[in-house]
């Protein structure tokens, strides 16, 4: 099926790993152009030459997305060296994952910046120059902790909620000026920062990692956790103009394992 995604210059945040990078090298396998941000260089160096090994040039900027003046730089610099933005991805920072009775005001503050700031922070600058041109499409990768509460993942899943909020909220203001924004929910995805949550579900529970991995897996009514892969096929596809009619959508990737409306 051709996306119709050729020549289309795509910002992945946090896209040197995990979901992030699945979505830079479905894109890229789109035709379309991406660049990739993050914090880590040496992990923006390992993506670009793993990409590059695969027939496929990125380029990587490095930036603390979490503070709004390097956030800004990073997006200048992209649009400088290739051109508008058409597509954001949003996949970078991650709250850190704490067991309820060791929570404390400022995790909740951490919380918010590592994951709500570092995509709003991004958003702002790429949304207004979308709406100038009069198209755009973003995706916030975002996470079912901000739909299902969790007692290791309190603050964090508060950061998502937020989120979601301004992600249905931005694609009714910007929906009038040609720009279209939803959101994907993965529930537990083999990735990095999988193996954080598992280890705070163990910490809480008295049991060992291992198990902790079997039950979760055990809960899936596919049989499976979900791949980066599986996050960034939907990614594409909202972002495609196959999605166009598509705009303000949160949509839960947990392969149902958590039934509900919504």
């Amino acid at each position: 099926m051709d996306l119709r995604l050729t020549g289309k210059h795509v910002l992945v945040t946090g896209g040197s790993r995990g979901i992030g990078l699945a979505c830079a090298r479905a894109f890229l396998k789109e035709g379309a152009k991406v660049s990739i941000a993050g914090r880590t260089p040496t992990h923006l160096e390992a993506a670009a030459a793993q990409l590059l090994a695969e027939g496929h040039a990125v380029r990587g900027y490095s930036a603390d997305l979490s503070d709004p003046h390097a956030a800004q730089h990073m997006v200048d610099a992209v649009q400088a060296e290739s051109g508008p933005i058409d597509i954001l991805v949003n996949s970078a920072g991650a709250a850190r994952r704490t067991p309820f009775g060791e929570l404390r005001p400022q995790n909740w503050q951490d919380a918010m910046q590592a994951k709500f700031f570092t995509y709003i922070n991004v958003m702002d600058p790429v949304i207004k120059r979308m709406g100038e041109r009069g198209s755009g499409a973003i995706v916030n990768v975002i996470g079912m902790g901000g739909k299902v509460a969790s007692p290791t993942h309190l603050a964090g899943g508060a950061a998502n909620a937020a989120l979601m909020l301004a992600t249905a909220g931005l694609a009714a203001a910007y929906g009038p000026l040609g720009v279209r924004v939803n959101a994907v929910n993965p529930a537990l995805t083999l990735t990095d920062r999988m193996a954080e949550g598992i280890a705070a579900d163990a910490r809480l529970r008295k049991i060992p990692e291992a198990e902790v991995l079997r039950d979760a897996q055990s809960r899936m009514p596919l049989g499976r956790l979900a791949t980066p892969e599986d996050i960034a096929n939907a990614v594409v596809f909202l972002a495609s103009p196959g999605a166009s009619y598509i705009s303000g959508a949160i949509i839960s990737m947990d392969g149902a394992a958590t039934p509900m409306v919504a």
